[in-house]
């Protein structure tokens, strides 16, 4: 399994036919060197929420790819008055067997709006993603702060998991180090953080808190293999 890092809160993963983007935010990224039309060939697209640098360009990729978009229903009634058709629809504590494994929509503590030419539109509630595929079990707990769910977590015996460690937004580098605790994952990346000013954070501090899991802090655009 191919797991790229595309800065920010984004990901593309590539396992046999399965090749999926998570929170596409690539337009305005400053993080990344990706662009949309890099991406010719994706068969899924997850979005946690609706904010601008998660959604991102899940509109202009979905309609050059047809990949199924896997959202809310809020957030999925939204890109389909926009165009777009291949869609699955969940919500939270959602579990559904799709053509490549499995997936849950887990809970996040955050918003979910969607700005559309200058106005607000709910987005429904925000989410992580519990994605199985190929026998690995993936963790993208989208924008979030600590919550006892993530306890829950433990018995799904994760691979790897993605936890944003940039606080302000979400969960800062103590708290994100007390969920790793509370998910024990196998390995965990940092995300969501240095992307803006507002975010900063170190993850070489995030990996001296943590103790039982191994951390893989990715550069944009790195690929890891698991």
């Amino acid at each position: 399994m191919i797991i790229k890092y595309l800065g920010h809160s984004a990901f593309y993963i590539e396992s046999n036919g399965f090749k999926a983007l998570i929170d596409p935010f690539l337009s305005g990224n400053p993080q990344t060197k990706s662009k949309p039309g890099d991406f010719k060939d994706i068969s899924h697209i997850f979005v946690t929420h609706g904010h601008g640098d998660h959604l991102g360009d899940t509109i202009e990729i979905a309609k050059d790819t047809n990949a199924k978009v896997i959202s809310n229903f809020e957030i999925i009634n939204y890109l389909s008055s926009k165009g777009i058709v291949n869609v699955h629809p969940m919500h939270i504590g959602g579990r559904v067997k799709l053509d490549f494994g499995i997936v849950k929509m887990t809970p996040a503590l955050h918003g979910s709006s969607i700005m559309d030419e200058g106005k607000m539109i709910y987005g429904g509630n925000p989410s992580g993603f519990l994605i199985e595929v190929d026998g690995k079990k993936i963790y993208h707990a989208g924008d979030t702060g600590l919550t006892m769910d993530m306890k829950l977590l433990e018995d799904e015996k994760i691979d790897i998991a993605f936890l944003p460690i940039g606080g302000n937004f979400t969960m800062d580098i103590v708290d994100a180090a007390k969920a790793v605790e509370f998910i024990g994952p196998k390995e965990v990346v940092p995300i969501h953080y240095n992307t803006f000013d507002l975010i900063k954070a170190s993850p070489e501090e995030f990996e001296a808190l943590v103790k039982n899991s191994k951390v893989i802090i990715m550069k944009p655009d790195e690929e890891y293999h698991i």
